[in-house]
């Protein structure tokens, strides 16, 4: 179990804000965080991994403290079982794949775990190849690798896959929930893309203003959060038995049956239930 109650004063956008949250993760839960630029989501991820101090609080993470502004106790970044995924990768350029990996490496923790990670990404070809002759998909998976060499107890995701096309998009989302599963990670993903944690999360946290406005199941709070208690979409591409629409950056393709009624028109703007996965036409 995961838990964490924290305050501490922003200065965004608009002026001065008041982060204040509390939240319980069950471990294994893969988390969505979603909401607004500027409501605190980054910073959020940046307090649990102890890049930056809360003004009040604590993160307990099952007995230990992470930190606790009563006792005056805060692990630094080192000591804490995290892996972080950043958008702009964060990677060391004058090493190879390899050494990027090795070097996030912990006296505990065998070398071997290195190799093991390069070939669950699709990476032991690159193994001694340079950061910067990578594309950005390659990049991204030996960040990925990285936050997970210490086999961490919460990864952290700030919008790792934002700057990806569409497809390679999509490959990564697998990717990162099969590791999710597989290494029984807590997973914490913020994200600006509603396709994306629908995809991913279990749970979503809306996160407005600095504080969680709602929380609970995917389809809960989404139905919750969007007008008519529904999500617009574009289509893009039918077929008798698929629908591909897109919202946000994202694509998405669903089942259609008869019963749902006539297809709309490729560019019609089509409303998606969360719930029961129910299409309707613009009106």
């Amino acid at each position: 179990m995961i838990e964490f109650s924290l305050q501490k004063k922003l200065h965004a956008a608009n002026g001065n804000m008041h982060l204040d949250v509390h939240y319980k993760l069950r471990e294994g839960a893969f988390i969505g965080v979603y909401g607004p630029s500027g409501s605190g989501k980054t910073s959020l991820l940046r307090m649990l991994a102890g890049f930056l101090t809360p003004d009040a609080g604590y993160i307990k993470v099952g007995n230990d403290y992470w930190f606790q502004h009563a006792t005056g106790s805060s692990m630094p970044p080192q000591k804490r079982s995290i892996g972080f995924v950043f958008q702009d990768y964060a990677l060391f350029p004058n090493m190879t794949v390899k050494e990027n990996l090795y070097y996030a490496l912990d006296k505990q923790t065998q070398p071997a775990i290195a190799d093991e990670l390069l070939a669950l990404v699709e990476l032991e070809q690159f193994a001694h190849r340079k950061i910067q002759t990578l594309s950005g998909g390659q990049k991204q998976r030996v960040a990925l690798a990285r936050a997970l060499v210490r086999k961490p107890q919460l990864l952290l995701l700030d919008e790792p896959l934002s700057a990806l096309d569409t497809d390679l998009r999509e490959r990564l989302q697998s990717l990162i929930y099969s590791l999710h599963k597989q290494f029984n990670l807590t997973t914490i993903l913020v994200s600006h893309d509603i396709g994306e944690i629908a995809r991913m999360a279990d749970e979503i946290l809306f996160i407005k203003e600095g504080k969680i406005a709602r929380h609970g199941k995917t389809a809960d709070v989404f139905s919750a959060t969007n007008t008519g208690n529904k999500i617009a979409a574009t289509v893009i591409h039918t077929t008798p038995e698929t629908l591909q629409i897109l919202i946000g950056k994202d694509i998405i393709t669903i089942p259609v049956t008869l019963a749902q009624g006539a297809l709309p028109e490729k560019g019609s703007t089509v409303y998606l239930d969360f719930e029961s996965l129910h299409i309707s036409p613009e009106k």
